[in-house]
């Protein structure tokens, strides 16, 4: 691009030619573009049967933290209403959490405020097994009955979710 100009200095009345630079344009070209698409595309491929085998790993890792979230929670109720509160393991996939509404004692199935859980609905895959333990019962100070639920995943992958006599749940790798 040229931009012409008059002078003052010399010559009056004549006109002279300036070069201005050609500004640069900034940016990626095309093939830039597809070069770097296609790397991306190559990794993806790489990575994603990973992915996908970790899948199962973290789906029992969620359900058992669920578990103990929900355990924790029926204790934490059992001391805030000065009631007992049971867990109630119904499936492989389902419990739920009742508390003692008549205090007469015993916590009956279905009895006060119940609390359906079904882990299968976010952690596809997962199962639990409480074996030959009866149901947890959590009682007004925050103490337990003990329990051992054993959580297993689809690739046979095993978690255990512990309840002590003190009340204190923890998870334990198999």
């Amino acid at each position: 691009m040229a931009v012409i100009s008059h002078s003052n200095t010399s010559q009056v009345g004549r006109m002279r030619v300036i070069q201005v630079r050609g500004k640069r344009e900034s940016g990626f070209t095309l093939i830039e573009l597809i070069a770097t698409i296609g790397i991306l595309a190559i990794m993806a491929m790489i990575a994603i049967p990973a992915f996908t085998s970790m899948l199962p790993g973290m789906r029992l890792n969620g359900a058992a933290r669920q578990v103990m979230g929900d355990l924790m929670a029926a204790r934490m109720k059992a001391v805030k209403l000065n009631q007992r509160t049971k867990v109630f393991f119904d499936n492989n996939h389902q419990y739920r959490i009742c508390n003692d509404a008549d205090n007469d004692a015993t916590v009956a199935d279905g009895e006060g405020d119940v609390e359906s859980r079904d882990i299968q609905d976010e952690y596809d895959g997962v199962t639990l097994n409480k074996a030959t333990y009866n149901d947890p019962v959590f009682q007004p100070r925050g103490t337990a009955s003990i329990i051992i639920i054993t959580l297993t995943n689809s690739k046979g992958a095993q978690k255990k979710v512990k309840v002590h006599l003190t009340g204190r749940i923890m998870i334990e790798d198999v």
